[in-house]
């Protein structure tokens, strides 16, 4: 039977966290899924983990091509997906086991709903919740606030091209995710729980960014996305200009009501 979800699981020098990230996949309270292990050419040993998995659980599959990085690897492993809703699952964080339970069947009740995302707990050399907030599309033009960990309809992928695979410098690629499915009216719902752990290490990917590595992701991000900037620019204007005409109004409210005080006063 073909499975409802899809976890899309890309593998690179992951061999010391990817047991624990596979454990908490087969630890769901939800049972119809398949797991897809990717391996991006990774030199460890993860290999063997993932095959005993495979033999364990008919669920999980694993595949092994060469060294393209985190857009293609993800967007290799959507295009194998069996499932409506994919869950892109990095090799060293975990899900909760009922994040897709409550959750999954939120998409059969409105058909805008493209994206569907909640808090995290930071475990490793960081602990405490990160709670990820309510949709706001101005913040999310500023920076990216919603990690890949999240269900997504595999339809709204392919209709947006997936994962970008050009960024400069891997790391960016669910900003530019996120952007393009907000760009396509699609609806993003927050849910207000810990749906996943987020691992916190000294040597994460976007850790290793310097500022010229950084600045050079948020210049393709925005120059790719520039119609994005400039309506949200308008709209700020806009709404500016309302709040001014306002306050001027309220400010003369205000003088005519002292005024009306004053004269009652006086007679």
């Amino acid at each position: 039977m073909k499975p409802l979800l899809s976890i899309v699981i890309p593998c690179y020098k992951s061999e010391f966290t990817l047991q624990e990230t596979l454990e908490s996949v087969v630890n769901q309270d939800f049972d119809s899924w398949e797991a897809l292990i990717i391996n991006d050419g990774s030199p460890d040993n993860l290999e063997t983990i993932a095959l005993k998995w495979v033999q364990k659980d008919t669920r999980f599959k694993y595949f092994k091509k060469e060294n393209e990085g985190l857009g293609k690897t993800r967007n290799y492993g959507i295009k194998k997906a069996q499932g409506d809703i994919i869950l892109p699952l990095d090799s060293d964080n975990k899900i909760r086991p009922n994040f897709v339970k409550e959750n999954i069947k939120k998409f059969d009740s409105d058909s805008k709903i493209g994206v569907i995302y909640g808090n995290a707990e930071y475990f490793g050399e960081k602990e405490g919740a990160w709670i990820v907030g309510t949709f706001d599309k101005h913040r999310l033009l500023y920076h990216n606030y919603i990690d890949a960990c999240a269900l997504i309809r595999k339809s709204v992928l392919e209709q947006v091209n997936c994962f970008e695979e050009n960024l400069p410098f891997q790391g960016h690629e669910d900003w530019d995710l996120w952007l393009k499915i907000m760009a396509s009216k699609f609806d993003f719902l927050y849910v207000d729980k810990i749906t996943f752990d987020y691992r916190v290490t000294h040597n994460s990917m976007i850790k290793s960014f310097d500022d010229d590595m950084l600045n050079a992701n948020i210049s393709f991000i925005k120059n790719k996305h520039s119609n994005l900037y400039i309506q949200a620019m308008s709209e700020l204007y806009e709404e500016n200009v309302l709040l001014k005409y306002e306050l001027k109004n309220s400010k003369k409210i205000r003088f005519l009501q002292k005024l009306r005080n004053i004269k009652k006063r006086l007679s």
